[in-house]
């Protein structure tokens, strides 16, 4: 313990005396070091709501911005100075025919007969009359594509979109999203088999869609992330808000217009949004100033010096 002293000489009456915070006082006796004193440090990161696996995700997404920079842009924006847009184009709505009968399935599942009706004569449309789905021709006819997969099946029965997720290539999901992807990807090859299932048509596959996605979305994400302060948190925002919007269209509701007034609002930080009503802090207004204002009370390191008491009393 470390014992303060005042000095012989007492002070006036009525004087206040400043004592040394116990840091301060360690440090003026001789020998003493900066050990003898603990540090304070930064309280920890509070966890946002939603994403427990933050640390790891900001990680993967750094790793896939150095990637991305490096090699995944500057490859996509060849291929589509190459290859001119009405092939990538065709490429773009073959791949999404195929993907129909996924489509259809889950709209069976999800009890939306009328959805599943439009989805199969979209893809017997564009398979009999658009050359295998090169060219969308249903969309001409009122019959526009719409994504559907086991994924919204889960959420349309009430099951929780679990952990958020970031992964290089395959980018923002969450672990519901990204399992329900996977076996998404097994209906063709279990169901039909070749070339579905061959490994080579599997990566040659993905890897134009992948490239194909990329370039059609390099502006996007230039406008999005470019001026963000933090990219990997408004990357965050904008995909889990695009997913309760999707949701909330498959379960015929709509999304509250509080989640998509401000395009940066996190919705997994809901949490650190600062305390309203009975939580909120209650300001400490100061009073107004008089001619005599009482003095203010002294500091918990301060020792006020009262005035003697007169004799017998």
């Amino acid at each position: 313990m470390i014992a303060l002293t005042l000095t012989a000489t007492p002070p006036a009456i009525g004087q206040t005396v400043e004592l040394a915070a116990p840091q301060a006082a360690a440090a003026a006796l001789p020998g003493a070091t900066a050990a003898a004193v603990p540090a304070t440090t930064a309280p920890p990161r509070p966890r946002t709501k939603g994403d427990p696996w933050e640390k790891f995700n900001r990680g993967m997404f750094r790793l896939f911005q150095s990637f991305d920079r490096a090699v995944f842009r500057p490859v996509a924006l060849a291929v589509g100075k190459i290859i001119p847009k009405p092939i990538r184009s065709g490429i773009r709505n073959f791949l999404r025919n195929l993907s129909e009968p996924v489509v259809f399935l889950n709209d069976v599942l999800q009890l939306k007969p009328g959805r599943a009706v439009r989805t199969l004569a979209r893809f017997t449309l564009n398979s009999a009359v658009g050359l295998g789905g090169l060219a969308d021709v249903a969309k001409t006819a009122k019959l526009p594509h719409r994504d559907n997969g086991l994924g919204n099946t889960l959420a349309h029965y009430g099951v929780g979109p679990g952990p958020y997720i970031f992964l290089p290539i395959i980018g923002p999901t969450t672990l519901r999203d990204f399992s329900s992807a996977q076996a998404d990807r097994l209906v063709l090859p279990l169901a039909v088999g070749k070339p579905f299932n061959r490994f080579d048509w599997q990566l040659a596959t993905g890897a134009l869609a992948g490239l194909d996605q990329r370039i059609e979305s390099d502006e996007d994400l230039r406008t999005l992330l470019s001026g963000a302060a933090d990219p990997y948190a408004t990357l965050r925002s904008v995909y889990l808000q695009s997913r309760i919007a999707e949701i909330a269209e498959i379960k015929g509701k709509t999304a509250t217009p509080t989640t998509f007034e401000d395009p940066l609002e996190d919705p997994a930080s809901a949490d650190t949004a600062a305390p309203t009503g009975a939580d909120a802090p209650v300001a400490d207004p100061s009073p107004a100033p008089t001619e005599e204002a009482p003095a203010p009370p002294p500091a918990a390191n301060e020792v006020q010096i009262e005035p003697a008491s007169p004799a017998g009393t």
